[in-house]
């Protein structure tokens, strides 16, 4: 039988429906202005401030509570140095040899290559690892629970506490990207997720001036 023990539920809120909508509405507003960039400013932005928005992060709801994630700040200029380097090393293999002919076509439009400048550029790396068991105290492995799906949602909500702190970031993901065990010195049984990469936008940041899909091509209500 469990011990958790349940108290009420006393931070929830309720507004009236018309509160409601006009706070789902400024909330849209807000983050329609979110885009991906690619060149960052190497002002400094405090530490507290990336804190704050990875207490938001590690709040996220999680496969029986597991929290598979782990999240490793990089800010050292050394270390920011060797981790691009050994990013640029994968994806020039992947634009050169491995990438199939329709991703290169897909990827064309935002004139994207192996050249990461950002990754020492920008003031922070937030490297996103996802834990695919834990180890207990005897070093016994630890089954986790829906580790994929968990970790996502942990690091869109980091994506849009980001944004709303008004900082701009990008996903990064490097394939393979077990080089990034082995650089930040992390167990084999976290997997790398994801790199995001985050500061002020430099001032001669561009986004690239795509579509996106209307409300009624993505959702059916039923």
């Amino acid at each position: 039988m469990s011990d958790t023990r349940f108290r009420p539920y006393d931070e929830y809120r309720e507004y009236s429906p018309e509160e409601m909508l006009r706070r789902a509405r400024d909330l849209r507003t807000d983050l329609l202005r979110r885009r991906t960039i690619r060149q960052f400013s190497d002002r400094p932005v405090a530490r507290e401030l990336i804190a704050e928005c990875l207490r938001v992060a590690v709040s996220a709801p999680s496969g029986a509570n597991r929290q598979p994630w782990r999240f490793v700040v990089v800010s050292e200029p050394e270390t920011k140095r060797r981790l691009r380097e050994a990013a640029e090393q994968e994806e020039a293999d992947f634009y050169q040899r491995r990438a199939p002919n329709d991703w290169l076509e897909a990827l064309a439009p935002l004139g994207t290559d192996e050249h990461k400048p950002f990754l020492e550029t920008a003031p922070y790396l937030i490297v996103v690892f996802a834990e695919q068991h834990g180890i207990g105290p005897d070093g016994e492995s630890i089954k986790n629970y829906y580790v994929p799906e968990s970790v996502g949602i942990a690091t869109g909500m980091l994506i849009s506490a980001l944004h709303l702190a008004g900082l701009a970031c990008l996903t990064h993901t490097p394939a393979p990207m077990r080089f990034l065990n082995e650089l930040l010195g992390r167990p084999r049984n976290e997997k790398p997720y994801l790199i995001l990469v985050t500061g002020y936008p430099s001032a001669e940041a561009e986004v690239p001036e795509i579509p996106k899909k209307s409300l009624a091509e993505q959702v059916e209500f039923i």
